[in-house]
């Protein structure tokens, strides 16, 4: 495990990093050949995990029983290039409604993408995924497979949060009529908030809660403060970590910390920091290419206690941040040993860490710290 300096933040830099030794992280191999895995969250039962191919399956796994085959009733998915199944998330009542909200991309004649999310009755037995619903289409479809995002979370109060890509269409996100590029908030049942911001304006859409992210990959509620957090990916360089707040320009692609592929400005850019526009909690001059992400509220391991777990695709390594109110102060690489691609990462009901590879050979990985390195638990 290779420690290094934490990145840039717009107040100055880091100068310190977190001590943990290699040792102390295990991680055991729970499955493989999985395709392209993207998202996996855990049944109330809490050993039996669902989990999204990008290919388009949705598959239950167990300890002891493995893999399942595809969960039957899954939508058809456009899967090219970013695109395909993507985040999976249940319902705050799936004891209850056995609801699974599902996002995915489809594609018009032109070839066109975007995104969709809508929900389905998973069966008592998990084989069969009925009566699905699409509750909201990114429209107009936009993409050609690249900027899709599209990651789900439920507050505690029950609204579903959406964090959608810009399409690669930059100036999108600024236009209050598209809901690329949107942070999106819904009721329990897909329906607007009547407290959303945007609500009877003309021109702008209701679902709309913030704006001007560009390719959000990470969305998780904080436990400690109740306020979500949201990551995505600047273009080259400024990878960023936002607190979406109600209302709020995040400034895509006015303001950014990243340049343009061709290395040179974002054509649109006026600079890192733009009037009316947000600054990140958190940003990387050079970019990991960060995906999903989790806080870690277990008392398993108190060395990982206010952590913020990233995935990351490029720089093939799992980044823990650690939080301290809305600051982040400090940065850490685990992983970056076994050179693959960090698709998502969340806290098991047991404490440990559950993480997905993006690869052909995708894995589920149980992360952990030796139990010695650990303070006993109470």
């Amino acid at each position: 495990m290779r420690l290094l300096q934490a990145a840039l933040l717009f107040g100055g830099a880091l100068s310190c990093s977190l001590p943990t030794l290699a040792a102390d992280v295990q991680v055991q191999v729970l499955q493989d050949k999985l395709d392209h895995p993207w998202s996996v969250a855990f049944l109330p039962d809490n050993h039996t995990l669902l989990m999204t191919e990008r290919s388009g399956q949705l598959r239950s796994w167990q300890p002891g029983k493995g893999l399942s085959a595809p969960i039957s009733g899954v939508p058809s998915v456009w899967a090219h290039r970013q695109g395909g199944l993507l985040d999976v998330v249940l319902a705050p009542d799936f004891a209850q409604s056995r609801r699974v909200w599902l996002s995915y991309t489809t594609a018009d004649a032109g070839g066109r993408a975007g995104s969709v999310v809508g929900f389905g009755r998973l069966s008592d037995d998990n084989r069969q995924l009925s009566d699905f619903k699409v509750v909201l289409e990114q429209t107009p479809k936009l993409s050609s497979g690249a900027n899709l995002g599209t990651r789900l979370a439920f507050d505690r109060q029950g609204f579903l949060w959406i964090a959608f890509g810009d399409n690669f269409a930059s100036s999108s996100a600024q236009d209050l009529d598209k809901l690329s590029g949107k942070i999106v908030r819904l009721t329990a049942d897909g329906n607007i908030p009547a407290d959303n911001p945007f609500v009877g304006r003309q021109g702008a859409r209701g679902e709309i809660w913030a704006y001007g992210v560009r390719n959000p990959q990470g969305l998780a509620l904080n436990p400690w403060t109740q306020q979500m957090w949201e990551s995505e990916h600047g273009p080259r360089g400024g990878d960023e970590v936002n607190i979406p707040e109600k209302g709020k320009n995040y400034g895509w692609p006015l303001a950014t910390w990243g340049i343009d592929y061709s290395g040179q400005k974002v054509p649109e850019a006026k600079g890192g920091e733009v009037p009316g526009t947000e600054q990140p909690v958190f940003y990387w001059k050079v970019s990991p290419a960060i995906s999903g992400m989790a806080f870690y509220n277990s008392a398993r391991f108190p060395q990982w206690k206010n952590s913020l777990f990233i995935g990351a695709l490029k720089e093939k390594s799992l980044i823990r941040l650690q939080v301290n109110g809305e600051k982040v102060v400090e940065e850490q690489r685990l992983l970056t040993d076994r050179g693959e691609r960090i698709r998502d990462v969340r806290q098991g009901p047991d404490g440990f860490l559950y993480v997905l590879t993006d690869e052909a050979n995708g894995k589920l990985l149980k992360v952990g710290l030796a139990e010695s390195a650990s303070a006993p638990r109470g």
